[in-house]
């Protein structure tokens, strides 16, 4: 490895930007295929394209930060400042699927009936599964923050435990909404109700399992012995990642389950 006498990292050329992207692209524009053509084909190969391409660029970030001692003091503190950044950008995502629920729920127009919820809308009872999902979340908050404060203190079964428990409430998280989502008595299609809540809890639900793929990574990477209690900045990134997905959850219950309801 070369040698320099600064604390910066000169990534070295990679072809995973441009793949990543080219998967994007396939992802976009298969969709359209598939609702219009019911062709799922170019999707399924963007999908494939993100998800190898996702693992291949993980991988060499792990060697760059774990084995070749790559992430100094100045690039994690870089690292840090970015996911900071990007967390910052995802509140403002969420805001404007807020912005549009309250938009539509305080002024509720002629056309859906001036009530809220519209008329004909039976939405669903937030003390059901809403409510469990919103333990399971709290709960996953409390394993993820004992998983990071057992690896600031070196108790490396502690936080594989709490890494296990938390991808766990991810999961099961996950399949609960997905069974909601089955038995919802409403489409995205009924009236502005519909769109806005499917909207803001299916991008909240893609968020949890890019989240829960994450904390896997992280308990991987964790099983490996890639963390010490001075060096885990791509656990730290997950657990805030992961903070952020809670809080967004209960705002959603607070105002769409509950209020909205």
């Amino acid at each position: 490895m070369t040698t320099h006498n600064h604390p910066y990292h000169l990534v070295e050329k990679s072809p995973w930007p441009v793949v990543a992207s080219m998967g994007a692209m396939f992802i976009t524009t298969g969709m359209v295929k598939w609702f219009h053509y019911f062709s799922p084909l170019l999707l399924l190969t963007g999908l494939l394209g993100v998800s190898l391409t996702s693992a291949q660029w993980w991988r060499d970030i792990s060697r760059e930060g774990a084995l070749q001692g790559l992430h100094t003091l100045k690039v994690s503190s870089g690292l840090r400042a970015g996911m900071v950044l990007f967390i910052v950008s995802e509140i403002l995502f969420f805001f404007s699927f807020f912005w549009a629920f309250f938009n539509s729920s305080l002024a509720p127009t002629m056309e859906i009936g001036g009530i809220w919820p519209p008329a004909d809308i039976n939405p669903f009872n937030p003390f059901q599964i809403p409510l469990l999902n919103t333990a399971i979340l709290l709960a996953s908050g409390v394993t993820v923050t004992w998983a990071h404060h057992a690896v600031t203190e070196e108790l490396h079964s502690q936080a594989t435990q709490g890494m296990a428990l938390t991808v766990t409430l991810g999961l099961y998280f996950t399949a609960l909404q997905a069974m909601e989502y089955v038995e919802a008595p409403f489409t995205v299609a009924d009236s502005v109700y519909g769109s806005t809540f499917f909207v803001a809890t299916g991008f909240h639900g893609l968020h949890v399992i890019i989240g829960t793929t994450f904390l896997i990574i992280c308990l991987t990477r964790l099983m490996m012995a890639h963390f010490s209690s001075t060096h885990h900045v791509g656990l730290e990134a997950a657990i805030w990642y992961w903070h952020f997905v809670d809080v967004v959850w209960l705002f959603l219950y607070v105002s769409i389950y509950w209020w909205g309801s």
